[in-house]
């Protein structure tokens, strides 16, 4: 088998049987889109390095509150999905998922953007919305191919100059944190426009004074003005 999707009324745990399939490249466990099932995974086998051709592994919607290190050794993944689980933590293992393009981590309990996704050069989703996230390190810089950040109900108070630095980001949603102002550089990001397209940078929800809701409406033009002005004053 290459696919396989694992469903039933409720999932506990991976059939054993499952990780002496070597060849298999997309592994689905997740209820997500069948409302019927109620999975209850709480953990993620560390026989899960076994199936090195994985490319796509989807365990949303369990109760996952560990990933294992072996998840490292799954160098041809690309798509991985862990949204609506119990995780507070990623093991430092999966900076070495070279070949990820697209990490789901929405509704979990993250306290951080863990160090390791930083190391990830061919992201190009990153989705960690709904978690308890206050701080963005400045090493989001090397996520230079990113296309698409979702930070929507975290914590965030402010947001590192760094991220001006992501300029293939077309997406970014910042809707719902504590930000008051954006870094000076954030009209620099030109593939984003609040104004005219709305789905593209999402503020709802911040008490932004710097700039002010009207000037992000005008988009990277008009912040990048209105941080003009302030540098002439």
């Amino acid at each position: 088998k290459k696919k396989l999707k694992i469903s039933g009324r409720e999932l506990l745990s991976v059939p054993i049987q499952v990780f002496g399939l070597d060849q298999l490249q997309v592994l689905e466990m997740s209820p997500e889109r069948e409302s019927c099932l109620r999975y209850r995974m709480e953990l993620l086998p560390q026989e899960i390095g076994r199936l090195r051709n994985l490319t796509c592994l989807y365990v949303d919607s369990n109760n996952l509150k560990k990933i294992p290190a072996e998840i490292g050794t799954l160098s041809l993944l690309e798509r991985l999905t862990l949204s609506n689980n119990s995780l507070s933590s990623l093991p430092a293992e999966m900076g070495a998922l070279q070949r990820l393009r697209s990490l789901h981590l929405a509704n979990n309990s993250l306290t951080e953007l863990p160090a390791p996704l930083c190391q990830l050069r061919n992201l190009t989703f990153l989705d960690v919305s709904d978690n308890k996230i206050d701080t963005i390190p400045s090493s989001i810089r090397h996520l230079e191919k990113l296309e698409t950040l979702l930070l929507l109900f975290n914590s965030l108070e402010s947001l590192p100059e760094d991220v001006c630095l992501l300029r293939n980001l077309h997406t970014l949603w910042l809707g719902n944190n504590h930000l008051r102002s954006l870094p000076a550089a954030f009209g620099e990001l030109v593939n984003l426009d609040w104004g005219y397209n709305y789905c593209s940078c999402n503020f709802e929800g911040n008490p932004l004074e710097s700039p002010p809701p009207e000037v992000c409406s005008r988009g990277p033009e008009g912040i990048r003005d209105y941080f003009s002005s302030l540098r002439r004053i």
